[in-house]
């Protein structure tokens, strides 16, 4: 009897482990999900790439706008709702520039262990707050922390939105300075790669400052920028 036990919850606690294991990489893979699309870069042979920039809009979107048209590319903005709400001026300022805006939740919030409702909620109203900006085109969707198991990606497949991701992310670390940024995307880098920056805030200008280095660099090897819609469609 006390052998059945501890079989029994031997059994258990490895049941555990898997489950806890294939939550945790459920929720953080950047290639698969259990619904719809998810795309962390495009396979081509052609030398093209999409710069994507999360968060905000905030008071620094204006000098993001005049530093990518500087470097004359277009960029992906993934949004949050209630920055859009709360500063519509510059989220139309995006929009008029030419730029694609994806959805990056309302709160910012991390969408996991979620109701339909929440989520419903979070991606509706902030895909609202976007056409309030004037933008026409295509929407996708950046999940905050890049967390999703279920309830997300099951609403996203529903209303045929593509769930987008990353393969470079040069500036995970805050303190990177804006040369190791360049260096790491330049590093990393490769046809169809999607490249993940934070320039909204204070704290990220090195993130900013990088952006010349990298469009610089790249477009010297060759590269073109695109937006992530067009990457995707090829």
């Amino acid at each position: 009897m006390k052998r059945r036990v501890l079989i029994g919850a031997a059994v258990t606690l490895v049941v555990v482990i898997v489950l806890a294991v294939g939550g945790y990489y459920l929720m953080n893979s950047r290639t698969f999900q259990l619904a719809g699309r998810i795309v962390d870069r495009v396979d081509t042979d052609a030398k093209v790439v999409a710069l994507t920039l999360d968060d905000g809009p905030t008071t620094t979107t204006p000098e993001v706008l005049k530093v990518l048209a500087e470097a004359g590319v277009p960029a992906t903005f993934y949004l949050n709702g209630r920055d859009l709400a709360a500063h519509p001026q510059y989220g139309a300022a995006i929009a008029a520039a030419g730029h694609e805006i994806g959805n990056h939740t309302y709160t910012h919030r991390r969408m996991v262990f979620v109701t339909p409702g929440t989520v419903a909620d979070e991606v509706g109203r902030t895909d609202s707050e976007i056409r309030e900006t004037g933008y026409e085109g295509p929407i996708t969707f950046r999940p905050p922390y890049g967390k999703k198991l279920w309830t997300l990606p099951k609403y996203l497949s529903d209303h045929d939105t593509t769930t987008v991701m990353w393969d470079v992310e040069p500036d995970s670390d805050p303190s990177a300075s804006a040369q190791q940024i360049v260096e790491q995307t330049v590093r990393e880098v490769r046809p169809g790669s999607i490249i993940l920056l934070h320039v909204m805030f204070g704290n990220r200008a090195n993130s900013l400052a990088a952006i010349p280095g990298i469009v610089g660099a790249l477009k010297a090897d060759g590269y073109r920028f695109v937006t992530v819609s067009d990457l995707m469609r090829g």
